[in-house]
């Protein structure tokens, strides 16, 4: 179960991309950081100025993922690919890539071109980006041009060769003028493979080449100079950051793995490249690994995975080499009809994707080690309990009961589950008093936990004859624990009532003090004194405020139906819902009243009344359970 605190406390000092899924899964919104710890957190921190928009959008939040990065521009390219896929709700979602331009070399063309295009064509050319910024754009062409000095004209070659005189770029030396015919064929195509290695990546001596141009300008006071080539080396570096989640070399379709371990449990991380771009990942964890190398590892998981994988890309990086490779890469030729490359990169573009998604498959490991710590303290805390209340086992499944109301209107109970020390909130129970009307908390209980365990024993007849799985059971198993809310009182009814349907599980009531804080346990016997700052003694706490906050938010979402359906009467206003509910109490007393009863509410007339009794007449009655 996801535990939105601990998840939090976890979150790395790194940058990255954040995912959010609403209760379905689906996901809702997407987002980058510079430090994904900070981020984050400030989606839930009360006292933030949130928008509108972005209150909606934590309301609505289940959980989070995240994927960490090198760095924030990486964060900010891997974004747009995951809002493009995903197309979340609370994003504002782009119908092209009219933000993010690539550059374009025609290689396929016998006289190739330079060029800004904002969309990708699968029509043999070279494309480099997207460019997440315009000014690094701008610098990279800027450095190509100075560079390589392609021509910029709009003059077709080879027609418009020794066609007219050269243009000014030749003659300030920004151009290698094909035009004059003194540039043969081979060598205007040689420049373009040099631009398209530049923008490869592989221009390590490059960047020192400028390093050591910029400090001579800077060492000769020509500061303006010195600034300018520094900002074409930031446009270098920028080129290298993008292409760790860019294939600028081909827009193929890849998936790359890399793993990280422990002594027993292996976490496998896939990111999948389609059309050249990561469009996601994800994470598998894998036991029993002690005797296993990471080969072995990696091999066993590249047979299941793709055993049962509804595609299988051209291309498998691996951080690891594979067992029998060409045993498997023909499997898989058998499989997708087509060849597939299984390939351990050591350098280059390759290599730094394999290094990212090995720094993910290291954050899944220590977050799910932080996991089995936590589970492990919990399982201490559990066992403590245990000794304390004098159990014969230990509480894996507690469950707590609570009652409200508001003077004795709309009597509802709440049943929270915890199972392992955790809230299971899904797993919790809403029941509304049907047995009486008025202020009893006692027979309230009463009445909730027998309705508990009259559906529990429903169900097992239901499993015993075919008619439910064990697994769809919503009261089932049974507790290993009940705590009440509530002192001896409580504690005596139900006592009576376990006795009387013969269950026998291990039942406290917990007590608070003047301020309505947990202040001990009770049993038949008396009260039991925890020490308060003891792990103990913080369960119970945790326990008692959740069951209580349980009930309590059931109550005012009844109380806010009850407003709400009234208010969608014709010819019922504030004054008259509030003298129906003075008249009537409860909303089953109005839905049961007849004309002339309700005309006795304060302000009520015929015409207004009937409107009433139509309104309920056609409207169903739905119990909670």
């Amino acid at each position: 179960m996801f535990d939105l605190e601990e998840e939090l406390k976890n979150l790395p000092d790194r940058p990255g991309v954040y995912i959010m899924h609403n209760s379905d899964g689906d996901v809702i919104y997407v987002g980058k950081a510079k430090i994904l710890k900070n981020r984050v957190r400030q989606y839930f921190r009360k006292n933030s100025n949130h928008t509108a928009k972005v209150l909606a959008m934590v309301s609505n939040v289940a959980w989070f993922e995240y994927i960490v990065t090198d760095s924030e521009t990486e964060a900010l390219a891997l974004e747009c690919n995951l809002i493009k896929k995903h197309r979340p709700k609370y994003n504002i979602l782009l119908k092209d890539d009219k933000h993010y331009p690539y550059i374009k070399v025609t290689i396929n063309e016998p006289y190739p071109k330079l060029l800004k295009v904002r969309k990708l064509q699968k029509d043999g050319a070279k494309y480099y980006g997207p460019y997440v910024s315009g000014i690094t754009l701008k610098n990279t062409l800027e450095l190509v041009q100075k560079l390589f000095k392609p021509p910029t004209c709009r003059r077709k070659f080879p027609d418009d060769i020794r066609k007219g005189r050269p243009c000014l770029n030749y003659h300030i030396n920004n151009c290698f003028a094909p035009c004059t015919g003194k540039v043969s064929k081979d060598e205007y195509r040689q420049v373009f493979f040099n631009i398209c290695r530049f923008l490869d990546g592989n221009h390590r001596e490059l960047l020192q080449s400028l390093t050591d141009e910029m400090n001579e300008a800077s060492g000769k006071l020509l500061y303006e100079k010195a600034a300018d080539i520094r900002d074409k080396i930031r446009a270098v570096k920028d080129i290298e950051e993008q292409q760790k989640i860019i294939n600028t070399d081909r827009q193929d379709d890849r998936d790359a793995i890399a793993l990280a371990r422990d002594a027993g449990t292996a976490f496998c991380e896939m990111f999948f490249i389609r059309g050249g771009k990561v469009i996601g990942r994800e994470s598998y964890k894998i036991d029993n690994v002690t005797n296993s190398t990471e080969q072995e590892i990696m091999t066993d998981f590249v047979k299941q995975f793709y055993q049962s994988a509804e595609y299988i890309p051209g291309e498998i990086l691996t951080e690891y080499e594979i067992d029998d490779l060409d045993a498997i890469s023909e499997w898989l030729r058998s499989i997708k009809g087509r060849k597939v490359t299984i390939t351990r990169p050591v350098r280059g573009e390759k290599h730094h994707m394999i290094e990212m998604v090995h720094s993910n498959a290291e954050v899944a490991l220590g977050n799910y080690k932080i996991r089995v710590m936590k589970e492990r303290e919990k399982n201490t805390v559990l066992d403590s309990m245990q000794e304390l209340l004098k159990l014969e086992k230990r509480p894996n499944r507690i469950e707590a009961y609570d009652i409200s109301n508001i003077q004795g209107e709309d009597n509802v109970g709440a049943m929270a589950v915890f199972e392992n020390g955790r809230a299971a909130k899904r797993k919790h129970r809403l029941f509304k008093i049907k047995s009486f009307e008025g202020a009893n908390d006692y027979a309230a209980m009463r009445e909730v936990i027998y309705r508990r365990f009259r559906h529990a024993l429903d169900e097992e007849d239901k499993i015993r004859t075919g008619e439910l799985l064990r697994k769809d059971a919503k009261f089932l198993p049974l507790p290993d624990l009940i705590l009440l809310d509530g002192g001896q009182g409580h504690l005596s009814t139900i006592t009576e009532l376990l006795e009387m349907i013969e269950t026998d599980i291990p039942t406290f009531g917990m007590v608070k003090d003047d301020r309505h804080r947990t202040r001990a346990l009770v049993a038949e016997n008396g009260e039991i004194g925890i020490n308060p700052s003891s792990p103990v003694f913080k369960l119970v706490t945790l326990i008692q405020d959740e069951v209580h906050n349980t009930a309590i938010s059931y109550h005012r979402k009844l109380r806010g139906k009850i407003t709400s359906e009234l208010d969608k009467i014709e010819g019922v206003g504030e004054k008259r819902r509030k003298a129906l509910l003075t008249e009537f109490k409860t909303v089953d007393k109005i839905k049961e009243a007849d004309v002339n009863e309700l005309m006795r509410a304060e302000g009520m007339n015929r015409k207004a009344a009937q409107s009433v009794y139509d309104y309920f007449r056609g409207k169903d009655d739905v119990e909670a359970e």
